[in-house]
This record gives structure tokens, C-alpha cells and sequence, in this order.
């Protein structure tokens, strides 16, 4: 039975090999009744086009440049669009996928953060696309909780994800 995993269950899979969640910064903090938080690494701004075709042969993802934090760990955002890395690393079990949904406080910030489906069996250091819709641009800072990652248990293990991503950004 597909089933959002709480509290207990995501606290055993922390402590399996390998972890659900590694690199976690402030357990306590990050743990929620229903998820895991993931912190913010790093900002980048796309610096090209991408291109997505029929074949996997043909696609093309932008590139990027990071962007710096001040002296005291925060950026500036501008209004516009954001690839973030997260610190976290994560490994899902093949019976085990992801969504990723934005932290409320974002949203109220006139901020969103979108994700992609974490596959069962998918191991790596994600990255998403952050937009700052506000006009008046946002203030972020390094380690900051930016995605709370939702787990669900399938109906059936799966093969897990062998896809270009697989161990992405370790």
C-alpha cells in the first residue's frame, strides 16, 4: 500500500546504511512530522539555453555560475530564476520515492521552489529551480531550510532510478 511516511518510519531509514538523508545539518530542526527540510548549499544563475528532445542523447542542460554569499552568509536575490543545490544528500531505498514541495515561508515571501519526483532507488545531492516572483527581490541565507522532501512507500519495489542523475553533485 502506498503510504506518506511519518516521523518514526523516516527516523528508522536515517539510521539504516546508507542513510535516507546524509549530510543532515540540525536533525532536530530539519525532522518534521512529515518530511525532512533541505538546506540550501548553493544559487546559481543559468548562463544558457537547454534543449529537451526525444532522446536523452540530445539533451543539454544550461550552464551555470554560482553566486557568491556576503561576509555574514546571506544573497541578494534579484526577481527571476535560480538553480539551488542542497547540502543534503539523499538515498532513497527501491520501495521508497520523494516529492519536494517549498517551505511555507518561502511561499509568503513571494518565493517558489520547483522539483522534480524523487525515484525509488535514486542516491545524489539535488538540485532544483528557485523563483523570486517578488518584485522587491529576496534575501537568502547559506544552510537555510528551503524544501521540506515528503516520502512515500510504493506498492512494490521497484528496479530503483538509473538515470543520468544517478549520484549527481557527491
Amino acid at each position: 500500500m502506498t503510504a506518506v511516511l511519518a516521523r518514526p518510519d523516516i527516523q528508522k531509514l536515517l539510521q539504516q546504511e546508507p542513510p535516507l538523508i546524509e549530510g543532515i545539518i540540525d536533525l532536530e530542526a530539519q525532522l518534521q512530522p512529515n518530511g525532512i527540510d533541505l538546506t540550501l548549499r548553493e544559487v546559481a544563475l543559468l548562463q544558457s539555453s537547454g534543449r529537451i528532445a526525444d532522446s536523452n542523447r540530445e539533451r543539454l542542460v544550461p550552464a551555470l555560475a554560482p553566486l557568491q554569499f556576503n561576509g555574514t552568509g546571506f544573497i541578494d536575490l534579484l526577481p527571476g530564476a535560480y538553480i539551488i543545490t542542497f547540502n543534503e544528500i539523499v538515498h532513497l531505498p527501491n520501495h521508497i520515492m520523494a516529492l519536494g514541495r517549498p517551505r511555507s515561508s518561502l511561499l509568503r515571501c513571494g518565493v517558489t521552489v520547483n522539483t522534480a519526483v524523487w525515484d525509488a532507488g535514486y542516491s545524489g545531492r539535488s538540485q532544483s529551480l528557485m523563483v523570486v516572483h517578488n518584485p522587491e527581490g529576496f534575501c537568502l541565507q547559506k544552510n537555510a531550510r528551503v524544501l521540506q522532501l515528503v516520502f512515500f512507500r510504493l506498492t512494490q519495489e521497484t528496479d530503483g532510478y538509473r538515470g543520468a542523475y544517478q549520484r549527481e553533485n557527491i
